[in-house]
């Protein structure tokens, strides 16, 4: 069981700002921006790598929400959404998450 799912089933504390049905929202605990988000699913799917065609609607729901939480917390200006894959990419939680990050001015190559 990752971090993740402990969140999702409340075993671990987090700073929720979005949940519904599919998905749950909190906030990073090492922002690494003025705002920084994930954005889970609910159910598990260990990473992009891992999707099937049938998580497509479950895809395109996660993306749908990122927007509207984003407009909730006033991103107006503009954010980055970052989904790391695989070692390589970053990816330290095997759970598919989305990095909601804004409230300044981000800079490119990110890292």
């Amino acid at each position: 069981m990752t971090i993740f799912q402990k969140i999702i089933d409340r075993q671990i504390p987090a700073d929720i700002v979005y949940e519904d049905e599919l998905c749950l929202a909190f906030r990073d605990i090492s922002p690494q921006a003025p705002t920084h988000v994930l954005v889970i699913p609910k159910r598990a799917i260990a990473s992009l790598a891992s999707l099937e065609a049938e998580d497509a609607p479950l895809l395109g729901h996660l993306c749908h929400t990122v927007a509207k939480i984003a407009k909730q917390l006033g991103l107006s200006n503009g954010y980055r959404v970052v989904v790391n894959c695989g070692p390589d990419g970053g990816q330290s939680v095997d759970h598919l998450h989305f990095h909601l990050l804004g409230g300044r001015p981000l800079q490119w190559p990110p890292g």
